[in-house]
């Protein structure tokens, strides 16, 4: 029988008010059931959101390095929890154990990173035109923030959401992906024993188009922090836009890589087949275009389909598989559906585009990793996000023309060139459409500390991580005192 887990609101856990549950599906074995969660309403969002915000009004007041102290804890929590959450995450959206540990350790990381914030400015002292005049700013958390989380990353993303949202003194309520709804439960069990004061961090779990609505349009939700698509997205700022909230979105990518013919062509290859496929290509920053100068387009091009028929598919406990099961059937089915239409479009398929075949894969949701060629820049294959273990190679003449096709793009998340050409570097880095550029590396993967977003459809261009969540979970509040003579 599988393990029954609860919400947890205004410092306790609880059941749905509905008492329904629902399931956590092994993408590896969908026979499997990991555990059953919270099939929630908007009444047990009520409760969430009445709790932070009566949390609010006292939790704003405790001291930055207190906020701190406590997130402190919550990492040092984490840490030791890091078998049980990482496996967790494994079983239920089938990334490898490798993949899982490192992402709680980047957690832990996050929540030392802001436990530090604490002890940081929160104002500026201004010269004013006023003789005597003592003129300042003071940044103030916004109140409560309702945070919607994603499945491809379910420990780190909403650790990085809710660490500087409390360290600046907001409430959280905390809406979970219901593909990752037991890790993020898992998660919670460290903010619990961390005995945060009642109310300041709650978790809802359910169906997002219950529970996330819900909270996406409670009037008091001050601000909303959202990692998913690009559809949703819209919707969520839209809603915000009308009732005066904040709000904060990273969305999708269409990644390239550029390979020009000065390149370390076998760093390269290596580094675009992880950018590629690692996570099963379930990442916004995965590489799924790879422009190739036309002198080494072939030798790159075998060096990529030597890499790709070496992985080796497999569950994600498995301390021998490189690549898992995509996370769901909905994303199996759509990520074949990609596959097809690319082939009816004229793309030549080099590699992959099935379901393996064998007992171990017959109840998982796996696609094999797959190259294509030749394919149409204008087409679904080159222009929309699949969200798997899908590259498309493309034959470039130099610099400007690998710009201008990896341009063409809705999106602008993140891009790597490799090169050892320091001017065409710079010519890349001053041109290239993306948020997060790399020279010489993968084009997934930001450090904690710097800022992480994207430009044009690719987030609400604020950005996460870093000094820079700041700007977004805190406002300004600018004074003026003038002595009386």
């Amino acid at each position: 029988m599988s393990k029954h887990f609860q919400n947890f609101i205004d410092g306790k856990w609880c059941d749905s008010s509905s008492g329904e549950t629902l399931s956590s599906i092994n993408p590896a074995n969908n026979e499997e059931v990991v555990g059953q969660f919270p099939h929630s309403t908007n009444e047990d969002v009520d409760a969430a959101v009445y709790a932070a915000k009566e949390a609010f009004t006292t939790w704003k007041r405790v001291s930055s390095l207190k906020r701190g102290d406590y997130l402190h804890q919550v990492a040092n929590n984490l840490e030791k929890k890091i078998d049980d959450i990482a496996w967790t995450a494994t079983m239920e959206m089938g990334k490898t154990l490798v993949e899982t540990r490192g992402e709680v350790m980047r957690a832990v990381q996050i929540l030392r990173y802001y436990a530090q914030e604490g002890y940081r400015k929160e104002g500026d002292v201004i010269p004013s035109g006023g003789d005597n005049n003592f003129l300042f700013t003071k940044r103030v958390p916004l109140g409560v923030i309702g945070i919607i989380s994603p499945w491809n990353f379910p420990i780190a993303i909403p650790v990085w959401k809710i660490a500087p949202a409390l360290v600046y003194g907001n409430t959280v309520v905390l809406k979970p992906a219901s593909e990752t709804a037991l890790t993020a439960i898992k998660i919670m069990e460290a903010f619990a024993e961390a005995e945060l004061p009642n109310g300041v961090i709650n978790l809802v779990t359910g169906q997002g188009s219950v529970v996330g609505e819900a909270v996406i349009h409670h009037e008091h939700v001050n601000a909303i922090s959202f990692t998913g698509s690009n559809d949703i997205g819209k919707k969520i700022a839209l809603a915000c836009i009308e009732r005066g909230a904040k709000y904060q979105l990273e969305m999708g990518g269409k990644n390239p890589a550029i390979i020009l013919e000065d390149a370390d062509l076998e760093q390269a290859a290596e580094l675009t087949v992880s950018g590629a496929m690692k996570h099963t290509g379930q990442k916004c920053t995965a590489t799924s275009r790879a422009f190739i100068h036309e002198e080494v387009y072939e030798e790159f091009k075998e060096k990529i389909l030597s890499k790709v028929k070496k992985i080796r598919l497999g569950a994600g406990v498995e301390e021998s598989t490189y690549m898992g099961p995509l996370s769901s059937s909905n994303q199996q089915k759509n990520v074949l559906r990609f596959i097809e239409n690319g082939i009816a479009a004229g793309a030549s398929l080099l590699f992959g585009g099935k379901v393996p075949e064998g007992d171990a894969y017959k109840h998982g949701y796996y696609v094999e990793p797959t190259i294509f060629e030749n394919v149409d820049p204008r087409s679904e294959l080159a222009q929309e996000e699949i969200f798997g273990p899908v590259l498309c190679l493309f034959k470039i003449n130099g610099i400007d023309q690998a710009l201008e096709q990896a341009n063409d793009s809705r999106f602008g998340l993140s891009a790597s060139l490799f090169t050892n050409d320091i001017s065409r570097s710079l010519t890349y880095m001053n041109e290239i459409e993306a948020g997060l550029i790399k020279v010489n590396g993968e084009s997934a993967g930001v450090e904690l500390q710097a800022p992480f977003g994207g430009m044009k459809q690719s987030s609400s261009h604020s950005r996460e991580q870093g000094e820079a969540a700041k700007e977004f979970f805190t406002a300004i509040k600018t004074i003026t005192i003038t002595p009386v003579n």
